[in-house]
């Protein structure tokens, strides 16, 4: 039950964008979640990662698809977890953040959330211009060899950039209208990926003929170091770390769904089930590529350019887009809103904070080709990212072991000294301690050799450790 006390006059703390959302203001059931996950897992780079792990670690290509439905069940094990407190009370994450955090400390986690959000923002918002571009070209007939070299500014050419202006205004324009016409968005982009996405597969099946089923399983085996343990431990690590931006935040989503268990219901179909359809879609398209065309093929849209037929270009096309635009709301834009208006609630609400992210990202996208994608910048941002895992344990450790399950809501937006996270200006140092402990090996698992090949669990171990010191501290008088 939601308190209705909230004090609207601790403006330094509240906003309507961040206040919690009544029970009767709640439009989203398990459908809209389910499509949440439909959308993150049909991106381009979805389809790529999933392809990439059958070619990569040479398992059997059933024994891979297992792992990634595993990797499907923990993360929505991890989804649940986060998830329910905002079910409960109608919170976003960087309010949830403040009981662990402090009311000021809750700023930091989401700073670094909302960072990794504008950089991934930018690079999806590039991707799915290629896809619009994509489809410009093969109606006006733009020769896309022709278009290189002169004439290009900063590595891209005319047609790039008109079809970066229009994703860029499209995603814009369409989270201004409000949570529900995204919600919308998703609901119609989800299940239409998916009817591309099962038409191409059959026309793979149509060609290669009913023999592809007996080369499933085998056709990628020997690729990888013949280690069948570690390469399956590896696909679940990295298939969860994949996740592991939207896992934290998973609450700016939930807040607006009616009961938890349409929000578990809806993890359910989205997370394992989804995962399970989507990834044996792109064994069986990989598998057809390399029967038919004798190569690895891991983009979607390199299978559909050994096709020359303009009506599926453009059908492929308007697919690509809606799955990455569709990944972007989910994963960066939304919530770097809301993390951005967390920084200054009494000056900056959802709709202003989307628009500094936009403005920023908008620039992130358009040196891409240029500066960004050589410069390694994206470690810079893997850094920060590997923040969030100790981050993620620390605040379920404090909502479910600490706090018992119990918020007092109306403190979590005051400033009273002795409110009840206050803790000492604003700022929880046991938190803060755990945090930079946890982190030493979290942000090791980027930079450190020794580390490194714990990469893909990395993230579930700085979580474990995060949350474990501090629920150590938090024993200590």
């Amino acid at each position: 039950m939601i308190p209705t006390g909230t004090p609207r006059d601790a403006s330094a703390l509240y906003n309507e964008d961040l206040a919690p959302v009544p029970p009767e203001k709640r439009q989203w059931g398990a459908f809209e979640i389910f499509n949440v996950w439909n959308n993150d897992i049909q991106s381009l780079f979805g389809y790529t990662l999933a392809a990439s792990l059958f070619l990569t670690y040479g398992l059997n290509g059933w024994l891979t698809f297992a792992a990634i439905i595993l990797a499907g069940f923990i993360v929505m094990f991890l989804v649940n977890l986060s998830g329910r407190p905002s079910v409960r009370y109608g919170i976003p994450y960087a309010v949830m953040a403040r009981a662990s955090m402090g009311v000021h400390g809750a700023r930091f986690p989401a700073l670094a959330r909302g960072i990794v959000g504008i950089f991934w923002y930018g690079v999806q918002t590039y991707f799915a211009s290629t896809a619009v571009a994509l489809a410009l070209r093969a109606v006006f007939g733009i020769d896309a060899l022709a278009a290189d070299g002169a004439g290009t500014f900063l590595g891209m050419a005319g047609v790039d950039w008109l079809a970066y202006l229009i994703v860029a205004a499209f995603q814009i324009g369409l989270f201004l209208m409000g949570i529900e016409w995204v919600g919308r968005f998703l609901n119609w982009a989800g299940p239409f990926v998916y009817a591309v996405m099962i038409a191409l597969a059959l026309m793979i099946w149509w060609q290669a003929g009913n023999g592809i089923w007996s080369e499933i399983g085998v056709i990628f085996q020997g690729e990888g170091d013949g280690n069948t343990l570690s390469g399956f431990v590896a696909v679940v690590g990295v298939m969860v770390a994949y996740f592991a931006a939207v896992v934290i935040n998973f609450g700016d989503f939930s807040r607006f769904v009616k009961t938890e268990g349409q929000m578990r219901a809806g993890n359910f179909w989205g997370l394992p089930v989804s995962m399970a359809f989507f990834s044996l879609i792109a064994l069986f398209i990989t598998a057809g590529a390399v029967v038919l065309y004798g190569e690895r093929l891991t983009d979607p849209t390199e299978i559909v350019a050994r096709v020359d037929n303009l009506a599926l270009t453009l059908i492929a096309a308007v697919t690509f887009f809606a799955a990455t635009v569709g990944i972007n709301l989910v994963a960066n834009f939304i919530p770097a809103a809301y993390d951005i208006a967390n920084m200054a609630p009494a000056r900056i609400n959802a709709r202003t904070g989307g628009l500094i992210a936009a403005g920023i990202a908008f620039f992130i996208g358009a040196l891409w080709v240029a500066f960004i994608s050589a410069i390694g910048i994206a470690g810079f941002v893997e850094t920060v990212g590997a923040l969030l895992a100790p981050l993620y344990g620390i605040l379920i450790a404090d909502y479910y072991l600490v706090q018992k399950r119990e918020l007092d809501v109306d403190a979590l937006f005051s400033e009273d000294k002795a409110g009840r996270y206050y803790y000492r200006n604003g700022w929880n140092h046991r938190a803060l301690i755990a945090l930079a402990l946890a982190a030493l090996f979290s942000v090791g698992t980027v930079w450190l050799p020794g580390l490194q090949s714990l990469s893909g669990f990395g993230w579930l171990i700085g979580a474990f450790l995060g949350g474990l010191l501090y629920v150590v501290l938090n024993k200590r008088p």
